[in-house]
Order: structure tokens, then C-alpha cells, then sequence
């Protein structure tokens, strides 16, 4: 029966749980992603509404990233992650049954997703230093690999289900779905048994005792190592430069210039297509040096700008935009992989952490300044300015000597890459 399964959902049953849980939980947040505009509109709200709430999400995030990786390197990470997701069960399904019921307003759900947005801050730090807990390290890469295909195959799957959810029955029905997701990935968590972290120096233990001292230990494992702060500044560029031509610019030049939503709808689909077939990709692929791998995808992806405003018919775009899709999944489950790979189990929640907060804080500022880059220089001059600055970039990462070094741990069998 399970022959057909990947080796690591067959022989590791604590990463089995952990993926259930995560799988279902990636799904409901596609929904909530599509559902919670037209629950703000549902009640009255406009864009301004639209983006208040969206914000009360993510600000939090951005501001407890940072602790949530100090929490989450102090305590048992899946029992702060069954913590967060009770939360999060609980804010989703009041919101759910304040819209159902008619009773929602604006500032309710404000309120609601500023929690969400906290519990969020502790989960993702905490999951990425469980998972190496849950595995063999020969299966790391793989178990890696599934929990990317998950986004990816969620965010091909997630709106349309939340499409049909919206248009039948309504949003709050959508982000009951949600809540629903987050009890069973609870249930997943609470018969979860990973193994325990590595100890670290007790001396080390001992003098890190408040919360500013550890901050500083998890950044000095970042400033020690030359592939980390280095990846963090081509991650940060990438958010900043090219994030805002898939979130901001391609919208309005496919308005402007293709057939409008539906023309985006076919990109979007083909990068989630090409998204899931990078994550199968490295589930199968045994790599003797995954970060240099992973940072070639890095510069692929950056061109996504110079796709977008290339002129090419949809389908063109399309296609390209595949590649580019799988090119993002490659690099960065790769990155996380040598992460959870050379970071010290003590502190790998820390460091996640600061990868967190440089990817979600910075993104803001470039989807802030797209729209006035384009109104001054012209759309396509700003997309292609975008790959002028990113791809340059991320090809600066490889001639760092510990991106281009830096090999899988010899109890990991690698190929030739």
C-alpha cells in the first residue's frame, strides 16, 4: 500500500504527521489569502478597508519574527506550533461565524488577523527548526521538497476552491474551511513525537539568559558565515525588486495591455504549475552542493520583470513564467535545506527568524514604491530596470566562495552538482 509513497513520507512516520498537518494547513490559508478582500467588501469595506486588515496581518508578523525565533530555540517547537495553531483555529472561526451571522465589521476582523498575523510570527521560525527533528538527515531534502510542493500545489488549488466557496455559499464559509484546517493540523501536532534538539554548550546555555543575549547569538550565527547574510541581502533584493512586478505591475499591464484578469489568471497558473514541478525536482534530486544549485534558481527567477514586460503574448509569458516558478521553488527550498543543514539545531529557529523578517519586512517597501516608479519612468522601463538591478545581484551571490563551497553533510549521499 505505501510502496508508492516517497521514501521519506514511507519510512519516517513523525515527518508523516507533521506533513498531514502542514499540508492541510498550507490549503486553508490559500483559501483565506483569496477570501479575505471579499470579506472585507462583503461587509462594506473598500480597498482602504482592504488594506487595513491586510495589514493588521502582516505587521505583527514583521514585529515578532524575531522573538518568535527566540521562543521557538527555547521551548519544544512542536508544542509552540500546537499553541499557534489553536490560536489561529480560534481567531478563524470567529471571523467565520461573525460573517456567517451578518455581525462583522471592519475592525473586527482587523483585530482578529493582528492575532493571526502574531500567532503566524511564532509558527514559521518554529517549523523550519522542526522539521530537520522529524527526518533522517538523508530524507532532509525531500521532506523539504514535499513541504514546498504543498505551497505550491495550495496555491494552484487554494483560490479556486476558495472561488467556488465565495461564490456559493459566501467568505465566511471560506474561512471556516480554514479554521477547520488549523484543527486537524493541531490534531497532527499534538501525536507528534521528533526527536530531541542537539545540546548545546552549557556554559552557552547558561550565560544566555534574557532575550536580547539570545537575539544577539542568532545573529552572530548569521554574521559568522559569509553564505547566510549574503543569501539574506539577495532574498531581501528579491522581495524588494522583483516581488512588486508580480504583485503590483503584472496585474496592471496585463490590464493595460493583454485580455486583464483573466490573462493573469493563466500566468499565475503556469508559475504554480512550474512551482510544482522545481519541488518535485528536488525531492528527487540528490545534490552535492544544493546552495549553488539553488542560487543559479535565484538568478532565473530574478529575470521574472524582463518576462513580464517583454511584449510576448500571454502564452509566452506563460510559458517563461513556469520556468521562472520552478526556478523560485528550487532556490528556495535549497536555501532552507543548507540552512537546516549547517545551522546549529540550537539556533536554527533564530536564524530562520531573521530570513523571515528580511523576506516580509522588506517586501512592503517594494510593493510601496512600484506603483510610483512606474507613474514616473513608464511601466516598462521600471520592470526592466527591476532585472537590471536583481539578476546582477543574485549572479554576485556566486562569486561568494561559501555559496559556490558549500556541500551537503557527508552522511548525505550526493550526486555530482
Amino acid at each position: 500500500m505505501t510502496r508508492w509513497l516517497p521514501a521519506v513520507l514511507r519510512d519516517e512516520p513523525q515527518f508523516r504527521r507533521l506533513f498531514v498537518g502542514m499540508s492541510l494547513s498550507a490549503f486553508g490559508d490559500r483559501i483565506t489569502f483569496v477570501a479575505l478582500p471579499f470579506a472585507v467588501l462583503a461587509i462594506g469595506g473598500g480597498a482602504g478597508e482592504v488594506g487595513i486588515v491586510a495589514a493588521a496581518a502582516s505587521v505583527p508578523f514583521v514585529v515578532f519574527t524575531l522573538a518568535g525565533g527566540v521562543i521557538a530555540d527555547r521551548v519544544r517547537r512542536h508544542r509552540l506550533m500546537l499553541l499557534t495553531d489553536l490560536v489561529r483555529l480560534v481567531t478563524q472561526s470567529i471571523a467565520a461565524y461573525l460573517l456567517i451571522s451578518g455581525t462583522a465589521e471592519v475592525w473586527h476582523l482587523a483585530v482578529l488577523f493582528a492575532v493571526f498575523g502574531t500567532a503566524d510570527a511564532f509558527f514559521s521560525p518554529a517549523v523550519t527548526g522542526l522539521l530537520p527533528l522529524t527526518v533522517a538527515p538523508q530524507h532532509l531534502q525531500a521532506a523539504g521538497g514535499l513541504r514546498s510542493l504543498v505551497m505550491s500545489t495550495g496555491m494552484v488549488l487554494g483560490p479556486a476552491v476558495a472561488g467556488v466557496l465565495i461564490a456559493v455559499a459566501g467568505a465566511g464559509y471560506a474561512l471556516a474551511v480554514d479554521a477547520a484546517t488549523f484543527a486537524a493540523s493541531a490534531a497532527a501536532l499534538a501525536t507528534l513525537h521528533p526527536r530531541e534538539p542537539e545540546p548545546g554548550d552549557p556554559e552557552a546555555d547558561a550565560a544566555a539568559a534574557n532575550f536580547l543575549r539570545e537575539l544577539r547569538e542568532g545573529f552572530a550565527e548569521v554574521r559568522s558565515r559569509s553564505w547566510v547574510w549574503s543569501g539574506l541581502i539577495g532574498i531581501g533584493v528579491y522581495h524588494v525588486v522583483v516581488l512588486p512586478s508580480i504583485f503590483v505591475l503584472g496585474p496592471v499591464l496585463a490590464e493595460q495591455e493583454l485580455d486583464g484578469a483573466s490573462s493573469w489568471a493563466i500566468v499565475t497558473a503556469a508559475f504554480g504549475v512550474g512551482a510544482i514541478v522545481g519541488d518535485l525536482l528536488v525531492i528527487r534530486l540528490r545534490l552535492a552542493r544544493p546552495l549553488l544549485v539553488g542560487t543559479c534558481g535565484l538568478a532565473v527567477a530574478s529575470c521574472q520583470a524582463l518576462i513580464i514586460g517583454s511584449g510576448l503574448p500571454v502564452e509566452g509569458i506563460a510559458a517563461l513564467e513556469a520556468v521562472t516558478g520552478a526556478a523560485v521553488s528550487i532556490y528556495f527550498t535549497l536555501w532552507e535545506l543548507s540552512l537546516q543543514q549547517h545551522i546549529p539545531e540550537r539556533s536554527l529557529s533564530r536564524v530562520s527568524s531573521y530570513d523571515y523578517m528580511v523576506s516580509s519586512g522588506l517586501m512592503p517597501v517594494g510593493l510601496a514604491l512600484a506603483g510610483p516608479a512606474s507613474a514616473a519612468f513608464g511601466l516598462h522601463a521600471t520592470l526592466h530596470a527591476m532585472t537590471i538591478i536583481a539578476v546582477p545581484v543574485a549572479l554576485a551571490l556566486l562569486a561568494v566562495p561559501a555559496v559556490r563551497t558549500l556541500r551537503a553533510p557527508p552522511d548525505v549521499a550526493p550526486g555530482t552538482a
